[in-house]
């Protein structure tokens, strides 16, 4: 059974109790993140998500990771360019307890001076370690590359410089600008009723100060046929190529889904099975989709070595113009269709993915998707639409790229490049 509430305050509430279970999911969705900040600022989102476990006004930070630890609960949070989540999982017993820490956290988080200094030189470690691993780091290169100036470019982590910058101040406005009930959803799923849910979070908010968020978010600009190349010295080259795509509001993300597993999203892709498993020209390859709220790319990622180069814009080239001349084959859109199905309802089976699942749907949507609508959504794909969708977005005029590797090597890299938009 789900519930689902729209508080007098804005927050919106979503429960769905799962009897059969002994565990309880909790998520707290916040909308921001890296995209509502301004230059200078860049990074506050995250930071703010790390001050969170720092500890409220009346509990510390060991307070409460030795909570959480004595009820065997689970405690995390990530941060996104539209939105930030925290979230714990604990025994369906320890519900109340556990919601009223994550409550704690979230709108009483004491942003101490001697805190964020400390957190400072943990967040400039996480960079460094990001920026190590360039596997990673070029996605980051990619957006950046793709959005240039807009918000959508700016990295999650901020920058050495802007963590650095941040001041307490400044954090302390940012939070209480947008983590206010009228910003948030809640969402819980497990072995918990919905009245139970209720009780806990509604006498909890009615205590929470709250305003309303006004936003005026400006769409990124064109964002086509850019090239972005980053000489450090690594064993393979680590590239990114791709086109402007589509937002995860639009009617076609049900056809981008089915199109990326055929194309390059899965094992049993065209791009896996001709560059790596046929050729041996990669490690890792694969295509993705990155949807925002108003817009979006695809691009297809690859690793390889510097001998390879030639070889696998060759196969890539060639795999992008049988996709767009032939399209998928009725075997690949089956088997694809039915994976997809498997994997939404075998996702079910995690109390997890259940809460995440409603939370984000609320989130992005205003509403909760039923699994059957989403379900009947992929299955009512065909090929004539996945054609006209891969014909629409894989434009070679549009075509963009960022790549990592030596100097020697980069050049390489940009011929191919223009070949391929030729």
């Amino acid at each position: 059974m789900i519930e689902y509430w729209t508080l007098n305050n804005g927050t919106r509430l979503i429960a769905e109790e799962i009897p059969h279970l002994r565990s309880v999911a909790i998520g707290i969705y916040i909308k921001t993140g890296s995209r509502d900040e301004v230059f200078p600022i860049n990074g506050a989102s995250h930071f703010i998500e790390h001050m969170l476990f720092k500890g409220t006004e009346t509990r510390t930070a060991k307070d409460i990771a030795e909570t959480f630890e004595s009820i065997g609960g689970q405690l995390n949070a990530y941060t996104s360019k539209e939105y930030t989540c925290i979230y714990a999982r604990t025994l369906d017993e320890n519900f109340e307890q556990a919601a009223d820490i994550l409550l704690d956290m979230v709108f009483n988080s004491a942003l101490r001076d001697r805190d964020i200094s400390t957190e400072k030189g943990v967040i400039i470690e996480e960079i460094g370690m990001y920026e190590d691993s360039p596997d990673e780091l070029i996605h980051d290169i990619f957006a950046q590359m793709m959005w240039q100036e807009h918000p959508l470019g700016q990295p999650i982590l901020g920058t050495r410089e802007t963590v650095n910058s941040l001041e307490r101040e400044q954090l302390w406005d940012y939070y209480h600008s947008y983590y206010i009930p009228s910003n948030m959803v809640i969402s819980v799923a497990g072995n918990v009723s919905p009245k139970r849910v209720w009780d806990k979070m509604t006498n909890f908010l009615a205590g929470v100060d709250n305003t309303i968020l006004e936003r005026d978010p400006k769409p990124p600009a064109d964002c086509t046929g850019r090239l972005r190349l980053v000489d450090k010295d690594t064993e393979q080259v680590q590239i990114c190529l791709g086109v402007p795509g589509i937002s995860f509001r639009d009617e076609s993300r049900h056809v981008q889904n089915v199109m990326n597993s055929i194309f390059g999203g899965a094992l049993s892709s065209r791009l896996f099975q001709t560059i790596r498993e046929d050729k041996g020209l990669a490690y890792s390859v694969y295509s993705y989709p990155s949807c925002y709220s108003d817009a979006g790319t695809y691009a297809v990622y690859v690793a390889t070595g510097a001998d390879k180069i030639p070889d696998f814009f060759g196969a890539l080239r060639e795999e992008i113009e049988k996709f767009l001349v032939y399209g998928p084959t009725e075997k690949e859109l089956t088997r694809t269709q039915n994976q997809i199905k498997a994997n939404v309802y075998l996702g079910l089976e995690s109390v997890m993915n259940r809460m995440n699942r409603l939370g984000k749907s609320v989130l992005f949507y205003d509403r909760i998707i039923p699994v059957d609508e989403v379900i009947e959504r992929v299955m009512a794909v065909t090929i004539p639409d996945i054609c006209d969708f891969f014909r629409a977005i894989m434009v070679k005029e549009q075509l963009s790229l960022a790549a990592i590797g030596s100097k020697e090597v980069l050049p390489r890299v940009e011929d191919e490049f223009f070949s391929c938009k030729n």
